[in-house]
C-alpha cells in the first residue's frame, strides 16, 4: 500500500524470514495482542471517567470517549481476529482472513461517529465557554493513560512486524493517536485550569476529533485495499519476479497476482520453461521455484503453472 508514513504499520510489506513467525507462534501474538487491548481500553475508560467528572473537560470527555470506541473496536478485532484464524473449511477454501478487513470497516465507521460527535460538543463549547477545574489529579490520570498507551502500541507493533495483522494495525492507529490525544488533553487542563485560557479546552478537543476522523480514513483505506485483493507494492512484486528468474531453468514468468487475506498471503503466476523438456522436470522445476518464493514470503500460498517457451495464449487477465 502507498498511503504514506501514517499506514506504515499495516503496509502489505512481506515477513522477511529471519523475522517472520508463522503457525501456533504467530496466532498466540495475534490473541494476545487483541486481550493486551482490551484490558488496556477498559482501565482507560475507568480512570478517565473519573477524571472528567472531576474536572468536566471536554478535551478530557473526548478522550473518555475515544477510549469508549477503543474498547468496542478492540473487542471487534478480538472476534475478528479469533474467526480469522479459523482453519479454511469446506465453505470458506481460502481460509477466514478477511475477518479482520471486515473489522476494520466497522472500526471506522465507530471511529467516523465518535469525530462527528466530538466535531459537536467542541464546537458547542468553544460557543458557549466553561470553566475547567484546576485538576493535578486529572493531569496525573493522562499521564497514567500515555504509559499504559505506549507499552500497548509498542508490543502491537512487535505483533505487526510478525504477523502482518490488518485488524491489529487499524486498532494500534487508534493507541498511537491516543498517544498525541492525552498529550493534547493534558495541554488543555494546564491552559483552561491553571492559566485560565477557557477556550483552549473545545479547541483541543476539536483537534483531537480531527486527528480521529483522520485515522478513520486510513483504516477504511486500507480494509478496503485487503478486500478489493490490492495487488503488492510494486517493491514486492518486483522481489518475486527476481526470486522466480534466479532459477537456471526459468525462461520468463508473466500473469503474476499477488493479494492479501489476513496474515496469508496469496501469489500466482506463470512460468515459461523449455518446449521440449519433460512434465516430470518442470514439475520439479516448479517446486523448486515453488520454495525460493516461501521461503521469502512465509506466510504465502504459490500457485503456479507451467508454460512452454513460445506458446501463444490468450490470456483472461493482462499480462502484468
Amino acid at each position: 500500500m502507498d498511503d504514506g508514513a501514517a499506514l506504515s504499520m499495516m503496509d502489505a510489506h512481506p515477513i522477511e524470514a529471519d523475522r517472520a513467525l508463522s503457525g501456533a507462534t504467530g496466532e498466540r501474538l495475534k490473541k494476545l495482542a487483541t486481550y493486551a487491548a482490551v484490558a488496556v481500553a477498559s482501565l482507560l475508560i475507568a480512570i478517565k471517567a473519573w477524571a472528567w467528572v472531576a474536572t468536566g473537560s471536554v478535551a478530557m470527555f473526548a478522550s473518555l470517549v475515544d477510549s469508549s470506541l477503543d474498547l468496542l473496536a478492540s473487542g471487534l478485532n478480538l472476534l475478528a481476529v479469533r474467526h480469522a484464524l479459523t482453519p479454511a473449511d469446506r465453505e470458506h477454501r481460502f481460509g477466514h482472513g478477511k475477518a479482520e478487513a471486515i473489522a476494520g470497516l466497522g472500526q471506522a465507521a465507530f471511529i467516523a461517529g465518535s469525530s462527528a460527535f466530538l466535531i459537536f460538543q467542541s464546537v458547542e463549547r468553544i460557543v458557549d465557554p466553561h470553566a475547567v477545574p484546576q485538576s493535578v489529579f486529572a493531569v496525573a490520570v493522562m499521564l497514567i493513560s500515555i504509559a499504559f498507551t505506549l507499552a500497548l502500541v509498542m508490543f502491537q507493533r512487535f505483533v505487526i512486524a510478525r504477523t502482518r495483522s490488518l485488524a491489529i494495525g487499524a486498532d494500534s492507529l487508534h493507541y498511537v493517536g491516543d498517544l498525541a490525544m492525552n498529550a493534547g488533553v493534558i495541554v488543555a487542563l494546564v491552559l483552561a485550569g491553571w492559566l485560565g485560557w477557557s477556550v483552549a479546552d473545545p479547541l483541543i478537543g476539536l483537534a483531537i476529533a480531527c486527528i480521529i476522523g483522520w485515522g478513520a480514513v486510513l483504516i477504511l483505506r486500507a480494509s478496503y485495499d485487503e478486500l478489493m485483493d490490492r495487488e503488492f507494492a510494486d517493491s514486492e512484486r518486483a522481489r518475486i519476479k527476481e526470486i522466480v528468474k534466479q532459477h537456471a531453468a526459468v525462461i520468463s514468468l508473466h500473469d503474476l497476482r499477488t493479494r492479501h487475506s489476513g496474515h496469508h498471503a496469496f501469489i500466482q503466476l506463470h512460468l515459461e520453461l523449455a518446449a521440449e523438456m519433460s512434465l516430470v522436470e518442470a514439475h520439479r522445476i516448479s517446486d523448486e521455484v515453488e520454495e525460493a518464493i516461501r521461503l521469502a514470503f512465509p506466510d504465502a500460498e504459490v500457485f503456479i503453472h507451467q508454460d512452454p517457451a513460445g506458446f501463444e495464449e490468450h490470456p483472461t487477465f493482462p499480462r502484468i
